[in-house]
């Protein structure tokens, strides 16, 4: 296992400790086991009750939620900082004039986006022809002055660039929590370079249970095609779920179901135990009838850029790898 990835599973093993703390309010930073004011003054079990309840105002304090009761302030700033300056160096270190160029869709994609519109805005880059994975990357390329093709008269990419949902040590991927799979994956495996960009909390140390496996299928018997899915030996395990509401993402946001780009169903699996064999499992989903296309890209990526409190790390996949699934 890599520093990075055994770094992020560090923090997200790592448990919160109920003791005091003293926030520094000059740089925001909190130190452990400040003394609580009265406390030496007080009888043993009222001083060590009058601690613990510090501790816990102390840290109540030191995570404050954010509007709509959606985590502590700040984690989802230090996220979107990531995803942007993860994005901003994909264009940055990938992109070159003159290239065609794939567009990627997702919350880190976004910024990927935003920096070609940037830099053809600013003359450092002339001459680029993108294709763009899903509607929404369409629209906000548009609204930059991207000039757009498809692959029907571009068939071949210098470099395609998009986030993932998560990232196992050997550079397998899953993807399509914004609905977008197919598209992405049509586009990206005709780049010769397939850039993913993503920050630490996308790496996993094995795919599944840390990120529900999207698979797009025909409406058509939908019921039937998710319980053939889950009776795949490579699958076992596997709970599919059909999502509700919005394709952009797996939170069941209404009451029909979501439909992709394409006038699909999407059905999520989750899975309580690392999938042993993600090419196996990608294989059998493959050979589903029903089934239009899976969220594995197992063996495309070409090289993760990895964003962290540390900086931006890379990998690239090593050499002799080509079959895609």
């Amino acid at each position: 296992m890599t520093l990075a990835w055994q770094a992020a599973a560090l923090r997200r093993a790592l448990p919160r400790c109920a003791v005091p703390l003293r926030r520094s309010v000059a740089n925001g930073q909190f130190s452990a086991a400040a003394p609580v004011p009265g406390a030496a003054r007080l009888p043993a079990a009222a001083a060590m009750a009058t601690v613990a309840t510090a501790g816990l105002a102390c840290l109540a304090v030191a995570a404050p939620k954010r509007p709509g009761g959606k985590g502590p302030a700040g984690m989802d700033a230090r996220q979107d900082e990531l995803k942007k300056q993860v994005g901003y160096k994909s264009i940055d270190d990938y992109v070159r004039s003159g290239m065609v160029i794939g567009l990627g869709t997702g919350s880190t994609a976004y910024f990927a986006v935003e920096r070609v519109g940037q830099k053809l805005a600013s003359g450092e880059l002339k001459d680029i022809v993108a294709i763009p994975t899903s509607q929404r990357t369409k629209e906000q390329a548009e609204k930059l002055g991207i000039p757009l093709a498809t692959l029907d008269t571009h068939p071949h990419l210098d470099v395609a660039i998009d986030g993932a949902d998560s990232v196992d040590p050997s550079l397998n991927l899953v993807k399509g929590g914004g609905g977008a799979h197919f598209r992405e994956k049509i586009v990206e495996a005709a780049a010769k370079t397939f850039v993913v960009i993503v920050d630490d909390s996308k790496l996993c140390d094995g795919l599944g249970p840390h990120f529900p496996i999207p698979v797009e299928v025909v409406p058509f018997c939908h019921e039937h095609t998710a319980r053939v899915i889950e009776s795949l030996p490579a699958l076992k395990g596997c709970k599919p779920m059909l999502r509700l509401g919005s394709a952009a993402n797996n939170k069941r946001d209404g009451d029909k179901p979501a439909v992709t780009d394409n006038g699909n169903y999407i059905l999520d699996l989750h899975f309580t135990a690392p999938i042993k064999d993600p090419r196996a499992a990608a294989q059998q989903l493959k050979n589903t009838i029903g089934v239009v296309e899976h969220g594995f890209f197992c063996n495309m990526a070409s090289v993760v850029l990895i964003a962290g409190k540390d900086g931006i790390s890379e990998k690239k996949r090593r050499q002799g790898w080509f079959s895609r699934l």
